[in-house]
């Protein structure tokens, strides 16, 4: 008991996340997979334990798409050149499947989701701990901050749950976190092996999903002109590229064209400026472009497209850009309303569902709402400059593209510290607002966005809520 008493402050916060973690987890050990993601990577995965390489739809996994939905599946396998083992892909970052099969290789096939999971969660839970060091590297002289910061992390309803899935941010969010405080360190020291590791590791995150590419961007020019560290500079920029050339080159050479990390560019772009799109993941608008086998073709015929839409139709592409911030910073209802809607759980009963919603749904916007008052009276430093790149440099490709809820999850450690700073210095934070009235404006303005932005959404999708939480409220069939 006095070494447990002993531990320091980060350890209990990854003890206390991890147990929360493991609940859910360990009570579905037979919890099937229920997203077309979901049964992408594992695809990818089990093609790689395989030794079949990274491809997806072998002839098993056809056959059991046709078993499943029938002939209702757009894809046609019936063509000439159909490989059984497979197709050749570049359409998933190849970082999270790798991620998978290594769990693979070591566990039984028919055990092989709660392995992952289980997995998960202890790296899930690594995200408390994370976000209490970067906060303590952000405000060294405040302990209670960074205690909020982690707490926030640990206990967050969606984050306690995630493990649950098969998704990118398993490993994405964590990898982030860490080569943020791997970057931050090396300013400190100077020193090249911090450098490396910090380039490596947002290299394995680029390989993850190349949306982060942008940050590792302003984090190379960062290294050069804020931290003045040239040598720096050029030994992280070159463990980035270390991890990310060889797939490049794999997946140019499987193309006959430069191709990056991945090519859902065109498919996104289809998607996000479509003129009958919102500018977030809608079913009907994704099945479009999924009859082409070929990711070049996909992608060559959704990027003409989404150019076009956007020569044709300017206003609607201005209209679906501000639609995506909006969805980036929507509330996190869009899981459970697809899961309950379509029976996973059986019925609730009214009250009792409102306040499993209410529990899921306010935390972010309680979250964001003291971080965004924070925002105008954080003074910004050397340190503290990459945190506000990281959010711009991870928010701008998705207003610009596709945006979701689920995208802001990889924020959440940053807005946790904002928030932590809102609430431990709320006294300080209310007299620098009477002394500065346009610090104050900026807060106000930005709290009353985000609140018109929930107020926006539940107004819209009024109908819906009250499908969901009227009798037949599980058997709605609400797409996700």
């Amino acid at each position: 008991m006095n070494k447990l008493r002993s531990l320091p402050v980060w350890a209990w916060l990854f003890l206390l996340a991890l147990v929360l973690r493991l609940v859910p987890v360990l009570v579905s050990p037979d919890l099937p997979i229920g997203l077309t993601d979901m049964f992408q990577y594992d695809m990818l995965a089990r093609s790689i334990v395989a030794g079949n390489g990274y491809r997806w739809y072998a002839q098993e996994d056809v056959d059991l798409i046709r078993e499943t939905v029938g002939g209702d599946f757009p894809i046609d396998f019936d063509v000439e050149g159909y490989d059984p083992r497979g197709v050749e892909t570049s359409f998933r970052g190849p970082g999270y499947p790798a991620f998978l099969a290594l769990i693979y290789s070591f566990s039984a096939p028919e055990w092989r989701f709660f392995a992952a999971r289980l997995v998960q969660a202890f790296i899930g839970a690594a995200l408390a701990p994370l976000t209490y060091l970067l906060a303590r590297r952000l405000f060294p002289k405040r302990e209670d901050l960074a205690r909020f910061a982690g707490l926030a992390i640990a206990v967050y309803p969606m984050l306690i749950i995630f493990p649950l899935a098969l998704a990118t941010e398993q490993i994405f969010i964590p990898l982030t976190l860490a080569g943020l405080l791997l970057l931050l360190h090396a300013s400190e020291t100077g020193r090249r092996r911090h450098y490396l590791l910090a380039g490596f590791i947002f290299g394995y995150a680029t390989l993850t999903r190349s949306v982060i590419f942008i940050f590792v961007t302003f984090a190379m020019l960062w290294i050069l002109l804020a931290a003045r560290q040239p040598r720096g500079a050029l030994f992280f920029t070159a463990a980035v590229v270390v991890m990310v050339l060889p797939w490049t080159v794999r997946n140019s050479l499987l193309y006959g064209e430069l191709t990056f990390v991945e090519n859902s560019l065109g498919y996104n772009l289809h998607m996000g400026f479509h003129p009958q799109g919102t500018g977030t993941f809608q079913y009907g608008i994704s099945l479009e472009l999924v009859p082409y086998l070929d990711d070049g073709v996909r992608n060559d015929l959704g990027t003409e497209a989404g150019l076009r839409f956007l020569r044709e139709n300017p206003e609607h592409a201005v209209q679906v850009t501000v639609n995506k911030l909006g969805y980036f910073f929507g509330l996190e209802r869009r899981a459970l309303t697809y899961f309950y809607s379509n029976g996973f759980f059986g019925y609730i009963p009214t009250i009792p569902l409102l306040g499993l919603a209410l529990l899921f749904v306010l935390p972010f916007p309680i979250l964001t709402t003291l971080a965004a008052t924070a925002i105008p009276f954080v003074r910004l430093n050397k340190d503290r400059l990459p945190l506000f790149l990281l959010i711009g440099g991870y928010l701008l490709p998705h207003t610009l593209i596709l945006a979701e809820d689920r995208f802001h999850l990889t924020l959440l450690p940053a807005f946790a510290v904002l928030a932590g700073y809102a609430w431990c210095s709320r006294r300080q934070l209310w007299a620098a607002a009477k002394a500065n009235r346009i610090q104050l404006a900026l807060a106000v303005l930005l709290v009353a966005l985000l609140w018109a932005n929930w107020a926006g959404e539940l107004w819209r999708d009024a109908d819906k809520l009250g499908l969901l939480f009227g009798p037949e409220g599980n058997r709605a069939g609400f797409s996700y």
